[in-house]
């Protein structure tokens, strides 16, 4: 079936009209929860290499504290906590990076920054196969046709329009470059090699916003791949609530005047007078693209074989005019964006599968991203390559936690301020900073277990375990292939 042309021109009235956003802040109907509350669910063995479609939907600097029900105050995210409601909610579940490119990275290949080969972002993009095989090319092989509609994580900037294409995506709509996501009334779009151009937008203001664009393009896409019995892999990856500060009134309007607004510096980014409101409406459009997708798969009646994946590609951040603390984005973990403390990395993480995943259940089983891939692979009958770091979480999915293979540690690089390197092995928590000045410094160590806010460090009490996270450090780091990644 062809692609429905979305190169018509579409204003924001029209896009309400067809899409109803006025019901943005309702629930989804809750018809299914009870069915499969009544129902017996799957075991791991009848449902490995089941062959589901895969949805990954993937915010974009969203902290852990940004949903009410993992504790915000602010505002809420009715559809988001319906999610959790109805599936699991995966409680120490770990962004590949603290910023935007390596994250994706690790999601994608099933490295981690130790391994992968984009370990940070600037002018970087994945390599021709074979090398930086995607989860995407993988699952092609196995039968399942793929797309990625939104923000690229093949690239953090590229001049090649059809470098999803050739990563493994069938189909592909979005932003190829990070600095251009940025903006969310774009000038032009990237669709499978072809660029889109929207002349009623200048990047900061226009009448068409990317995130409608997006909507609208991923249902389309439901509706055609639900005529087919070819399995599909999506990656939907939002702007949202990455600075610009940007959203349709309707989102904000709600929030203007709730708050005490403090004006923070804004870098590059738009000036927004109303940073707090902004922000919280951004996170409240984030919630109605939930709402929307998973009342598609209802109305298309393919959800019960469909794993939809919510999760942040790192902590809230402190620029464009925003800090996490103005929402306490990140509680109750330290730190945001380009940290790797627990705010910077620990992000909120949603799975849902109706009549597959117990409804209301949590999960502390310690993951990330990179163990994305191996799970996806593990559902489509693939065997994992011995060069994945990752490992299938698909046992605690399906809430058989005695059968779930756990890491011995987990690990992170960032080439930033310094350099850093952080391990989290059990319930303890490693960091060393200005790695670029002393490769083997002194390592914070905390209990984060016991302090998940990171405030007591351990160091000096447990020498022992010190030195195990040193060596954990000096076993997971390779050299980077990329010159500009160099500790």
């Amino acid at each position: 079936m062809s692609r429905k042309s979305n190169t018509r021109p579409l204003t924001r009235r029209t896009f309400l009209r067809s899409f109803a956003v006025g019901v943005a802040m309702t629930k989804l109907s809750p018809g299914t929860l009870t069915d499969a509350r009544g129902d017996a669910l799957k075991s791991l063995d009848s449902i490995k290499a089941s062959r589901p479609n895969i949805i990954f939907i993937l915010a974009d600097d969203m902290g852990y504290g940004d949903l009410s029900i993992l504790g915000q105050k602010n505002f809420t995210t009715p559809n988001l906590d319906n999610m959790a409601e109805e599936g699991m909610i995966l409680t120490d579940h770990y962004a590949g990076s603290t910023v935007c490119a390596p994250s994706r990275a690790t999601l994608l290949t099933g490295q981690h920054t130790g391994h992968v080969y984009q370990r940070g972002n600037g002018r970087i993009e994945f390599r021709p196969d074979p090398h930086d095989i995607t989860i995407a090319t993988r699952l092609k092989e196995a039968g399942y046709h793929t797309a990625m509609i939104g923000k690229s994580g093949v690239a953090c900037n590229s001049v090649n329009a059809s470098l999803p294409n050739e990563k493994g995506f069938d189909h592909f709509f979005g932003f190829l470059a990070h600095a251009a996501a940025h903006r969310f009334y774009p000038t032009e779009l990237i669709r499978n090699g072809k660029t889109v151009t929207y002349p009623q937008n200048n990047g900061r203001r226009g009448e068409i916003y990317s995130g409608d664009l997006f909507l609208e393009d991923t249902l389309n896409y439901l509706d055609e791949r639900s005529q087919s019995k070819q399995p599909f892999f999506l990656h939907f990856a939002l702007q949202q609530p990455h600075a610009d500060l940007s959203v349709p009134e309707e989102f904000r309007h709600p929030f203007l005047n709730k708050y005490e607004e403090q004006q923070r510096p804004r870098g590059g980014y738009t000036r927004q007078r109303h940073p707090a409101a902004t922000y919280a409406g951004m996170i409240a459009y984030v919630d109605h693209t939930v709402r929307r997708i998973l009342q598609k798969l209802r109305e298309l009646r393919i959800e019960k074989n469909t794993l939809v994946i919510f999760s942040s590609d790192n902590g809230s951040y402190s620029e464009g005019g925003y800090h996490y603390s103005m929402h306490n984005s990140n509680a109750p973990f330290r730190g945001g964006k380009r940290d790797l403390y627990d705010g910077g990395i620990r992000v909120p993480t949603l799975a849902w599968w109706p009549d597959t995943i117990t409804p209301g259940s949590r999960s502390d089983h310690v993951s990330a991203f990179w163990d994305f891939a191996p799970t996806a692979l593990e559902l489509a009958g693939l065997s994992i390559p011995k060069e994945m770091d990752g490992t299938s979480y698909l046992p605690t999915l399906a809430g058989e936690p005695n059968r779930q293979k756990k890491h011995h540690y987990l690990y992170w690089e960032f080439y930033e301020q310094g350099g850093k390197q952080a391990v989290r092995y059990g319930p303890w928590k490693g960091i060393r900073l200005n790695v670029q000045r002393d490769r083997h410094g002194p390592i914070e160590l905390y209990n984060i277990v016991k302090d998940p806010g990171e405030t007591h460090n351990l160091a000096e009490q447990h020498p022992d375990i010190v030195r195990k996270i040193d060596g954990f450090m000096d076993e997971a780091h390779t050299t980077p292939e990329h010159s500009r990644f160099r500790f």
